[in-house]
C-alpha cells in the first residue's frame, strides 16, 4: 500500500475533508485501478473525474481516430487531435491534469480477444461503451472475475446508471437477456447529458473503492434531463440468468 505524498495531500485536501473519506479513502484511491471503456462522451468524463480525484491507475480502451462529430461531447478530444488516435488525445489530456497518474492506454475497443485481459488488471470496471456487444462482453468478464461493474448509458436527454456486484445484484444480462432490437450505433446525444451520467459513474467508482456512501447496487437510477426528473427503480436478479444465475 503506497502512502500519500505531501504533494498529494495538498492536491486532494478539500475532498479529504469529507468525514467518511479522509486520508484513508484517498490512500485507497491512490492504490486502486479502474478500467474505463470507452473514453467517448461518457468515458471521457468518467476518466477525467477519476484522474482528478486521484485514482492511481487507469486502464482506458478506445479505438479509432478523432472526428469532428466527437467534439461536442468527447471532452478528452481536441480540434488539434482531429485525424489522430483518440486514445493518444485521451492519454495526453489526462496526464496534463494529473501527471502522477499511471495509464495503460489501449487503442482498441473492447472485444472478445482483449476483454479478459483488460478486466483482470483492475479493481473496478466502468462500462461506457455504446454497443451492447461490448457491454455484454464486459458484463460477462466482470461476473466471471468477480469484479464490480458500474454500468452507464444514455440516449438523447435520458441517462441511466446501475452498479453490479457479482453474485449480489442483477447483472446486465438480467436486465437485457437479448440485444435490444431498436438499439443502433448512431443516436442523438448532448455532451451535457453524457457528462451528467459520466460524473455519476465516476462517483460510483470512487464510493466502491473508498467504501463510503451508498452505491446503486440493485437499483437503476433513471435521469430524464428533458423534464429534470430523476427516479430510482429497484432491480431483481434473474435466477435463471445465463451469466450470473449460477452465483446463488
Amino acid at each position: 500500500m503506497q502512502e500519500l505524498t505531501q504533494e498529494e495531500r495538498e492536491v486532494y485536501e478539500w475532498q479529504m475533508w469529507s468525514p467518511e473519506f479522509g486520508e484513508p479513502g484517498q490512500t485507497r484511491l491512490k492504490n486502486a485501478s479502474v478500467l474505463v471503456t470507452r473514453c467517448g462522451g461518457l468515458g471521457s468524463v468518467v476518466a477525467y473525474e477519476l484522474a482528478a480525484a486521484g485514482v492511481g491507475r487507469l486502464v482506458i480502451a478506445h479505438g479509432g481516430n478523432v472526428k469532428p462529430s466527437d467534439l461536442n461531447r468527447q471532452l478528452l478530444m481536441t480540434h488539434r487531435s482531429l485525424g489522430t488516435p483518440r486514445i493518444e488525445s485521451a492519454q495526453r489530456r489526462l496526464l496534463e491534469l494529473n501527471p502522477r497518474l499511471n495509464i495503460e492506454a489501449v487503442p482498441e475497443n473492447v472485444n472478445a480477444e482483449n476483454v479478459t485481459r483488460l478486466v483482470e488488471q483492475v479493481d473496478v470496471v466502468v462500462d461506457c461503451a455504446p454497443l451492447f456487444e461490448e457491454r455484454f462482453l464486459l458484463n460477462r468478464a466482470a461476473i466471471s472475475q468477480n469484479k464490480p461493474l458500474v454500468e452507464c448509458a444514455m440516449y438523447d436527454l435520458e441517462a441511466q446508471i446501475t452498479t453490479i456486484i457479482p453474485g449480489e445484484t442483477p447483472c446486465l444480462h438480467c436486465l437485457h437477456p437479448e440485444h435490444p432490437k431498436n438499439w443502433r450505433r448512431q443516436f442523438p446525444v448532448f455532451g451535457a447529458v453524457s457528462g451528467t451520467v459520466g460524473c455519476l459513474g465516476a462517483m460510483e467508482a470512487i464510493k466502491l473503492i473508498a467504501g463510503i456512501g451508498e452505491t446503486l447496487t440493485g437499483r437503476l437510477l433513471f435521469c430524464d434531463l428533458r423534464q429534470m426528473q430523476f427516479r430510482t427503480i429497484s432491480l431483481m436478479r434473474n435466477r435463471d440468468c445465463q451469466v450470473c444465475g449460477h452465483m446463488v
